[in-house]
C-alpha cells in the first residue's frame, strides 16, 4: 500500500505535528492561517510592509512639521470638527476648524507655528447628525486631568529640550525573563500617587539588587479611573500623566536599560473604557466606529467597549499603538491583557475549557486571533528581541508558538492556573494532607511546545476582597508577631511555606518567572485604591518598603531568600533548560525531589516530621548545598550545615543498583544541591 505523503508544506501543519490531537481540527486551523494572510493583504495591499502600515501614529494626531502644526483625525460620521482649547478660550473658532479631506472620514487642519505652543490644553469639538460633543483626539500623546474640575484634556507636548537617550539601541541580553511586576503609582511609601521619577530613584535600585532582569509596568496607558489598576484605558497613545511627564517615563526606561533590565508594559487591546468625553466610545456619534455595534460591543462584566477586529481602521489603530510604544518609548515588549476575552465571544465568562472543541467552535473570534497574530509579527519584525506575553486562561493551543510553526507568535504565555492552585491548596488542605503528587503535576503541566511564565501569586490576590499568599498562610498574626525575636509558630509556618512555594514555582517554571512588587518580602497590606468608600484614602495604595529593611522585623528574611533564589536561578540558568525530571515523590512523607540542569531540588513539606538518611536517587557525583530555606538568614532554624557537601552512594546491583544521596530533611524545608566545583 502506498504511504501517504505527510510532508509539511504550510506552517500550520507543523502545529499538527507538535500536537497530534489537533489533527481532527486541521480544516479550522488551515482556515485561520488563511485568514491571517488575507487580513495582512487587506492591510498592506501587497505594496507596503506591515511595519509601514502600522505607522498611523505618525499620520494621525498632532504633529509639528515644516514649521507648521498638522492635525488629523478619523471621524467618518462627523459633520464638523473644531480644535478648541486655551488658544480659542474653549470656543469654536473658524480658524481652528478642520476640513474633511477624503471620503474615508479623515479630517485635517494645518496651523502656523505660533497657533499652538508647548503645554497648551485642547480638545476636539465634534458635530454629527443630531448632536455633538467634546472628545479627546484618538491619537493624543499627552492627556492631563485638571485637579480642580477633574476634566481630562489633551495637551500639546513639544518641549524645547526633549529627552536625550543615554542607552539607545538597548537589546536584552538574556533568554528567560525574571519579571518584577510594578505599578508606579503605588510603588512608594507616602500616601499619594507615586511618580516615574520617584520610581527611578527609589524602586529601580531595589529591583536591580534583587536580581530580576525584566520590569513589567502596569497602568501606563492613560485611564480615567485610578482604581481600575490601569485596565480601563481611555487614551491608548498617552502615558498616564498621573505619574509624570513623557520625559520622566523615558528616563525610567533608559535607566532600567542602563542596568541591563528590559521593560515590558501591560498593553490593553482587549477592550476600552466606556467613557465618551475621555475615550473612544461614541467618538463620532456612532457606537460602532471602533467597536462592535449592539450588545457585542459591550463587555457585560467590565462595562467597557469591545473592539471590532475585523475593521481595517481598528487594526490600523491597534497595530500603530504597538509600534508607537516601541518607537517612542523604547519599550521592550508587551504583556497583552485580557486575551481570553478577545478570543471568544463569550469572553470566557462562566466557561470551563474542558475539550479541544472549545478552541475550535463558533465562539472563537477569528478576527481577534488574526489581529493577535499580526501584532506579534509586527512587534518581532520591528524588534526581534522584544518580549510578548499572552494573558490567557483558556489554554488556546499555539498562542505561545512561533508563527513559523503555525502559532500565534507570543514568546510566552502565563501559567495562570498555578497561583489559583496554590490558593486552593492553602485554603482547602491541612498541612499534613497536601497532595505532593498533584502539586508536582500542576506545576509541570504545560504544553511542551510552548513557553510559559509561572508565578506563585497574582496581583489580583493583593487587592481588597482577596488575600496575598503570605496573609493566607499567616492571617492576622502578621500584625502582632513579625518581630524578629518573636518565635511564633503560626508565623514561622507561614514564612517557611512561603519560601518553599515560591522556590517550587520558580524551579519548575517553564521559561520565566514573575513576582508582583512587595510579594517577595511578604508585604502585609492589601491594595485598596482611593475610592468614595474609603474617603479617597491612599493608605493602602502604596508599598511599605521600610518593612523589608527593618532589622527588627521578619520581612527582611523573606526578601533575602527571594534575592538569593532569583540569583540562583540566574547563575545556574534554571529557566529554559529541559523540564525538571522527577527524582522522588512521596505523598505520605510529603517529600518531593527533582533534577533540573544538574541541580537537585529537595522539598520536605511535612509540618512536623524530619527525616535522617533519606534516600534520593541522583546522578553520581559530589554535591554542594547552594540554597537552604532553613538558614537563619532566611528566618529558618539553622538545622542544616551551610554549604554542606554530599556524595552519592552506589547501591549493590544485587539490591537494584543505582546512585543516590542520603540526606537530612528537616520539616518544612527546601534546599538546592549543585555539582561540586573546586
Amino acid at each position: 500500500m502506498k504511504q501517504r505523503n505527510t510532508k509539511i508544506t504550510e506552517p500550520w501543519q507543523r502545529l499538527l505535528e507538535l500536537d497530534p490531537y489537533l489533527k481532527s481540527y486541521a480544516p479550522v486551523i488551515c482556515r485561520r492561517a488563511s485568514k491571517v494572510r488575507a487580513t495582512e493583504r487587506r492591510l498592506t495591499g501587497g505594496t507596503v510592509s506591515l511595519p509601514d502600515f502600522a505607522a498611523g501614529h505618525e499620520y494621525f494626531g498632532l504633529h509639528f512639521s515644516g514649521n507648521e502644526w498638522v492635525f488629523r483625525e478619523w471621524a467618518p460620521n462627523a459633520t464638523a470638527i473644531y480644535l478648541v482649547g486655551d488658544m480659542t478660550r474653549w470656543r469654536e473658532d473658524g480658524s481652528y476648524r478642520l476640513e474633511r479631506n477624503d471620503h474615508s472620514g479623515v479630517w485635517e487642519i494645518r496651523l502656523p507655528a505660533d497657533s499652538l505652543a508647548h503645554g497648551v490644553f485642547y480638545r476636539l469639538r465634534i458635530h454629527w447628525p443630531g448632536g455633538g460633543g467634546d472628545r479627546i483626539p484618538a491619537y493624543a500623546r499627552r492627556v492631563v486631568q485638571d485637579p480642580d474640575t477633574l476634566i481630562f484634556n489633551a495637551q500639546v507636548w513639544h518641549p524645547e529640550h526633549p529627552y536625550q537617550w543615554q542607552n539607545p539601541g538597548f537589546r536584552r541580553s538574556f533568554d528567560y525573563p525574571l519579571v518584577y511586576e510594578v505599578h508606579v503609582g503605588m510603588a512608594q511609601e507616602e500616601e499619594k500617587i507615586g511618580t516615574y521619577r520617584e520610581f527611578t530613584r527609589n524602586v529601580l535600585p531595589r529591583i536591580v539588587a534583587s536580581g530580576y532582569n525584566t520590569i513589567q509596568l502596569m497602568a501606563v496607558q492613560e485611564h480615567p479611573y485610578y482604581a481600575s489598576f490601569g485596565y480601563q484605558v481611555s487614551n491608548f497613545f498617552a502615558a498616564s500623566s498621573r505619574f509624570g511627564t513623557p520625559e520622566d517615563l523615558k528616563e525610567l526606561i533608559d535607566e532600567a536599560h542602563g542596568a541591563g533590565i528590559a521593560v515590558v508594559m501591560d498593553l490593553v487591546h482587549s477592550h476600552a473604557v466606556s467613557n465618551e468625553a475621555e475615550g473612544l466610545s461614541r467618538f463620532d456619534g456612532t457606537t460602532y466606529q471602533y467597536f462592535h455595534a449592539g450588545s457585542r460591543g459591550h463587555h457585560p462584566n467590565w462595562d467597557s467597549r469591545l473592539f471590532d477586529y475585523g475593521k481595517i481602521q481598528v487594526l490600523h489603530f491597534l497595530l500603530s499603538n504597538c509600534r508607537f510604544w516601541l518607537d517612542e518609548y523604547g519599550i521592550d515588549g508587551f504583556r497583552f491583557d485580557g486575551i481570553t476575552s478577545m478570543l471568544y465571544t463569550h469572553h470566557g465568562l462562566g466557561k470551563a475549557f474542558v475539550s479541544y472543541d472549545d478552541y475550535f467552535d463558533s465562539s472563537v473570534d477569528e478576527d481577534a486571533l488574526a489581529y493577535l497574530t499580526l501584532a506579534n509579527k509586527l512587534v518581532h519584525e520591528l524588534r526581534p528581541d522584544a518580549i510578548t506575553i499572552a494573558e490567557d486562561v483558556s489554554g488556546m493551543p499555539g498562542l505561545a508558538l512561533e508563527q513559523d510553526s503555525g502559532g500565534t507568535g507570543f514568546d510566552y504565555r502565563f501559567a495562570m492556573g498555578i497561583p489559583d492552585y496554590w490558593v486552593r491548596i492553602v485554603k482547602e488542605y491541612r498541612d499534613e494532607q497536601w497532595p505532593i503528587g498533584e502539586i508536582w503535576h500542576e506545576l509541570t503541566n504545560r504544553r511542551a511546545e510552548e513557553r510559559t511564565i509561572s508565578y506563585a501569586e497574582s496581583h489580583d490576590q493583593a487587592l481588597v476582597g482577596d488575600q496575598t499568599l503570605i496573609f493566607r498562610l499567616i492571617g492576622t498574626d502578621m500584625y502582632w508577631h513579625m518581630h524578629a525575636q518573636d518565635r511564633h509558630m503560626g508565623v514561622d509556618r507561614g514564612i517557611a511555606l512561603h519560601k518553599m512555594i515560591r522556590l517550587a514555582t520558580l524551579a519548575t517554571a517553564g521559561h520565566g518567572y514573575l513576582n508582583f512588587m512587595g510579594n517577595e518580602f511578604g508585604h502585609p497590606e492589601w491594595i485598596d485604591f482611593p475610592t468614595e468608600k474609603n474617603g479617597w484614602s491612599y493608605r493602602y495604595a502604596r508599598r511599605q518598603w521600610h518593612l523589608a529593611e527593618a532589622d527588627h522585623l521578619k520581612y527582611k528574611y523573606l526578601g533575602n531568600f527571594d534575592r538569593d533564589m532569583i540569583g540562583t536561578a540566574g547563575k545556574y540558568e534554571i529557566l529554559g533548560k529541559p523540564d525538571p525530571r522527577l527524582l522522588h515523590e512521596h505523598g505520605e512523607n510529603k517529600v518531593l525531589a527533582f533534577e533540573r540542569n544538574s541541580l537537585v531540588f529537595v522539598f520536605n513539606f511535612h509540618p512536623v516530621a524530619s527525616y535522617t538518611g533519606y534516600c534520593i536517587g541522583a546522578a553520581a557525583g559530589k554535591y554542594e548545598m547552594i540554597l537552604n530555606s532553613d538558614a537563619e538568614e532566611y528566618h529558618g532554624h539553622g538545622r542544616l550545615v551551610r554549604r554542606q557537601v554530599h556524595f552519592t552512594i552506589n547501591e549493590d546491583p544485587a539490591d537494584g543498583g543505582g546512585d543516590f544521596l542520603k540526606l537530612y530533611l528537616p520539616s518544612r524545608t527546601a534546599f538546592v544541591l549543585a555539582p561540586y566545583r573546586t
